[in-house]
C-alpha cells in the first residue's frame, strides 16, 4: 500500500517526500514479517509455516501500470508487470510445487490484488502449472466511488475524488485492467475496475475481502477529517450512511470480514489476530475460508459448520465493536475509549441513556454487542 500519484506534478512531489514509494534505491536490507508475514504461530497461527514473499509498493500506480520511462514521461509505471517478473521468479523458487499461491495486499495492494489475481492465475496456466490454486486476500482496498462529503477540486492525491484520481491515473500509468472486467464497461470507463463491488462479481479467482466500515483513507478521500472538533451532524450522518453503504456492497461477497471500526489496513499488524466479528477472530475465518475451498473442491459440500467466513458488523457506527483497535486523537495522541471517542464525535453517551431510562454502560454494552 502507499496512495498513488497521477500526474507530473504530485508524482514529482511524492518523489521528494516519499521516495521509498518511488524508487527501491534506498530501501532496507532486511524487514520483519509482521501479522501474516509473521513468522511466530502466535502472531500468525494459520500460515506462520507458508512460504511468504514479500513484494514492496514503488510503482505508485496500484499495481496496475505497464509503461515504461519515455521522453514524454519521466517516470516508469510498472506494477502490473513487477508482479508477473515475480511469479515468473517464484517459479523457479519452489512455486511450481505449490498447492496453493494466496496473493495479498492493503491498501493500495488490496486493490492490486483484485486487479491482478486472475491475471496471475492466467500466467501460471500458460506457463503449465494449471495445478496452482491461486487466490486472492484483499485487505482495505475495496474503495466506494461515492459522492465526497465535501466536493473538492482535483489538486493533490488526498483531496481528488477517488473516480477521478484513477481516471487521471489510468492514462498516466498506462494502467491494465481484466479483460473480463474492462468488457462490462464502455472505452474510457475502465476506472470502474478499481472499486472492488464492481470487480469483483467479474473475477474468476476466489478473494477474500477484509475491509473496515469506517476505512480511514475513505473517509480521507471523501473530505471527513476527524480532527479535534467534534464532528457536525452532516458529518455523523454521512459516516454512518457510509458504513450502510460499504455494508450492502459485501453482501453478496461470499468471504468477507468487515468490523465496525474507524481504522485502515490490518493484515500485516501485530494486533491482527484481536479484531472479532461476531466472536470470530481473522486469522480464524481465513482458515475457514481456507478449510473451505479445500472441502468444496472435494465434494461440493455447504459451508463448514461453526466456521464462518462472511462476517459484517452490524452495529451502525464506528467503534461500536469493542475489540476494534484504540483510538488517538490525532492532535495529542491520547488513546481513548469508546465513550470518550462516541463523545469527540460529538455524540452524548449520557443524554442518550438518560432518554432511554439505562445507565450509560448498560446503553455501551447493548452498542458494544450490536443490539
Amino acid at each position: 500500500g502507499g496512495w498513488y500519484c497521477f500526474n507530473r506534478e504530485n508524482c514529482d512531489t511524492r518523489y521528494d517526500t516519499m521516495r521509498r514509494l518511488m524508487s527501491s534505491r534506498e530501501w532496507p536490507a532486511t524487514r520483519v514479517g509482521t501479522g501474516i508475514l509473521s513468522s511466530q504461530p502466535e502472531e500468525n497461527p494459520h500460515w506462520w509455516n507458508a512460504n511468504m514473499v514479500f513484494i514492496p509498493y514503488c510503482s505508485s500506480d496500484v499495481w496496475s501500470g505497464a509503461s515504461s520511462k519515455s521522453e514524454k514521461n519521466e517516470y516508469a509505471f510498472m506494477g502490473a508487470l513487477i508482479i508477473q517478473e515475480v511469479i515468473k521468479e517464484l517459479v523457479g523458487k519452489g512455486l511450481s510445487t505449490a498447492k496453493v499461491l494466496l496473493l495479498a495486499g492493503s491498501s493500495a495492494g488490496g486493490t492490486g490484488v483484485l486487479l491482478n489475481v486472475d491475471r496471475v492465475a492466467e500466467q501460471l496456466e500458460e506457463m503449465g502449472y494449471q495445478g496452482i490454486q491461486v487466490r486472492g486476500l484483499a485487505d482495505s482496498g475495496w474503495f466506494l466511488d461515492n459522492k465526497q462529503y465535501r466536493r473538492t477540486d482535483c489538486i493533490d492525491t488526498i483531496t481528488c475524488a477517488p473516480t477521478e484520481a484513477i481516471r487521471r491515473g489510468i492514462r498516466y500509468w498506462n494502467g491494465i485492467v481484466p479483460e473480463r472486467c474492462k468488457l462490462q464497461f464502455k472505452e474510457g470507463e475502465e476506472w470502474n475496475c478499481f472499486f472492488g463491488y464492481k470487480i469483483y462479481p467479474t473475477l474468476r479467482c476466489p478473494v477474500f475481502v477484509v475491509q473496515w466500515l469506517f476505512d480511514e483513507a475513505q473517509l480521507t478521500v471523501d473530505n471527513v477529517h476527524l480532527t479535534g472538533q467534534p464532528v457536525q451532524e452532516g458529518q455523523w450522518l454521512y459516516i454512518q450512511n457510509l458504513g450502510r453503504e460499504l455494508r450492502n456492497t459485501l453482501k453478496d461477497v461470499t468471504a468477507s470480514f468487515a468490523p465496525a471500526c474507524l481504522s485502515h489496513e490490518v493484515i500485516t499488524r501485530n494486533h491482527w489476530t484481536d479484531i472479532q466479528v461476531k466472536g470470530t477472530s481473522l486469522p480464524r475465518a481465513l482458515h475457514c475460508w481456507d478449510r473451505s475451498l479445500h472441502e468444496s473442491n472435494k465434494n461440493g459440500k455447504a459451508p463448514l459448520k461453526g466456521c464462518p467466513i462472511h462476517l459484517i458488523d452490524s452495529c451502525p457506527w464506528p467503534h461500536c465493536n469493542p475489540s476494534c483497535p484504540t483510538i488517538r486523537d490525532q492532535f495529542t495522541g491520547q488513546e481513548m475509549n469508546v465513550i470518550q471517542f462516541l463523545m469527540h464525535m460529538g455524540f452524548d453517551v449520557q443524554k442518550m441513556a438518560q432518554q432511554q431510562g439505562l445507565e450509560p454502560s448498560k446503553l455501551l454494552g447493548m452498542l458494544s454487542s450490536g443490539n
